[in-house]
């Protein structure tokens, strides 16, 4: 399929290795649309951070289908000139099939979670897509384990990383490892108290790679800091963006703004710039937590 854009994504290999070694982690953000995507971009290149941008799968069909990310993605990357490194990464695949898919289509990053097969299936398709993503010089991330909560269809029950089993799936030739510590997608309910730090140690010490913690979205500020000296280089964000998002289009309707017929308050791209510069702020602010903020 030929291209309108050359691309200039990235994997996500040198991005997340970097971040293990000097001990900060790499913002994994999720996008939905187009209004997402520019906003993570522009906050990534205005404050000169690497970023790893994302679908999950039920976003990827939500949008059109890979091609549409990857033409959209790459479109921004050149008319906006960003020059940071961009990763573009699929988000808990449920199948080699998918995975491939994004490949061909031009992701430049690819998680396979087959935390939900038993583990010598998991392991045997980590090999098999590792075949494949070598040839195109893509990263994966692979899971052992499960996150609890759902995101996108996707439901874990929380089960906590097996170090044997993170210590054989690191020869595999993976970029990185996400593993169940205690945390959760979604919002995290009032009974929640920890991430399992011994579990992320025993984990580390075994794979001794870039790890992800997943679920980021409501973990105490001095957790993530913990996490992230412990090994974890790679933290995804999806719900943090969606209240974001929400509450700043919520302010947007109460003040009947979009009610001003004359100010042409019902035009979406003033209807949605609220939650996008909510986007942006999220962004700065987050980043700088991870300390991926200037690492570009």
């Amino acid at each position: 399929m030929s291209r309108i854009y050359h691309s200039k994504l990235v994997n996500s290999t040198k991005m997340v290795k970097d971040a293990h070694a000097n001990k900060y982690a790499i913002g994994h953000f999720n996008i939905n649309n187009l209004e997402w995507t520019k906003s993570i971009l522009e906050a990534a290149q205005e404050s000169n951070t690497p970023v790893i941008i994302a679908t999950s799968e039920g976003a990827l069909k939500y949008m059109g289908g890979a091609p549409v990310v990857v033409g959209m993605v790459n479109g921004l990357l050149e008319t906006l000139n960003i020059t940071v490194p961009v990763a573009l990464h699929l988000d808990h695949g449920q199948s080699v099939e998918m995975a491939k898919k994004c490949i061909e289509a031009g992701y430049s990053s690819v998680m396979f979670d087959g935390s939900h097969l038993p583990y010598e299936e998991n392991i045997s398709k980590v090999k098999e897509l590792m075949d494949f993503a070598n040839e195109h010089e893509v990263s994966v991330e692979a899971e052992i384990g499960s996150i609890g909560g759902e995101e996108d269809g996707v439901v874990g029950e929380g089960e906590l990383g097996d170090p044997n089993q993170a210590a054989e799936m690191a020869t595999t030739g993976i970029t990185m490892l996400a593993a169940g510590i205690g945390n959760i997608h979604g919002k995290y309910p009032e009974w929640w108290k920890s991430l399992s730090f011994d579990t992320l140690e025993e984990l580390q010490a075994a794979c001794k790679l870039p790890m992800v913690l997943h679920g980021g979205s409501g973990i105490p500020q001095d957790q993530v800091e913990k996490a992230i000296k412990l090994g974890i280089s790679k933290i995804n964000v999806n719900t943090e963006l969606q209240l974001a998002f929400r509450d700043a289009t919520r302010e947007y309707i109460e003040a009947k703004k979009d009610l001003d017929d004359e100010a042409k308050g019902f035009d979406p791209r003033k209807l949605l710039a609220p939650g996008y510069k909510a986007l942006k702020q999220t962004f700065m602010d987050l980043t700088k937590v991870f300390g991926c903020q200037g690492k570009a």
